[in-house]
């Protein structure tokens, strides 16, 4: 049974519920997640008899729920904005607190602007001193692991698994 279509509210809370979300980014999501909803609509059988209607009409008879505008999102961000559930600061704070410990400065700030945000001049100045002591400590990280990124267990680095999970195993319930 197919579940009922969340609101565009409810589906925006539950992605800011996960992690943080640059405006731009949390806009685009939903906008993607709208048009699937619009393609899936269009391809039910109702809307192949309702021709004559448009695709939000169609959407609106099959799913009953409504395939959100633009101007509805940004009325949507808004009140995220002025609830304070989305927030620019923190999602910077976030994804450099994240970022930094593996990645470097540029790469750090072509990410966020990709977010369409920018760091704030003090948390850049504090990642710049702080550059060669994350980059000494990713250098170590690799000579502890002999050059390889993956970490301690790399099961996905050899192709039928590590060494001891490589035995035969009897099928299941047949002969082994």
């Amino acid at each position: 049974m197919a579940r009922a279509p969340q609101s565009l509210k409810a589906r925006a809370l539950g992605l800011i519920a996960q992690r943080e979300h640059s405006p731009v980014e949390l806009r685009r999501k939903l906008l993607a997640q709208a048009m699937r909803q619009r393609r899936a609509a269009e391809r039910t059988p109702l809307a192949s008899q309702a021709a004559d209607t448009d695709a939000d009409e169609a959407a609106t008879a099959t799913t009953g729920v409504t395939v959100p505008t633009a101007q509805e999102l940004d009325e949507l961000l808004d009140w995220l904005v002025a609830k304070d559930l989305l927030n620019t600061a923190r999602f910077v704070e976030a994804r450099v607190n994240l970022r930094a410990q593996r990645h470097g400065n540029l790469r750090i700030r072509h990410e966020l602007a990709q977010h369409g945000v920018e760091i704030d001049p003090d948390k850049a100045a504090a990642l710049e001193r702080s550059e060669l002591a994350r980059a000494i400590g990713v250098e170590q990280a690799l000579r502890r692991t002999g050059g390889r990124r993956g970490g301690a267990c790399e099961a996905n680095a050899f192709p039928g698994g590590p060494r001891f999970q490589r035995r035969r195993r009897p099928p299941r319930g047949g002969r082994p």
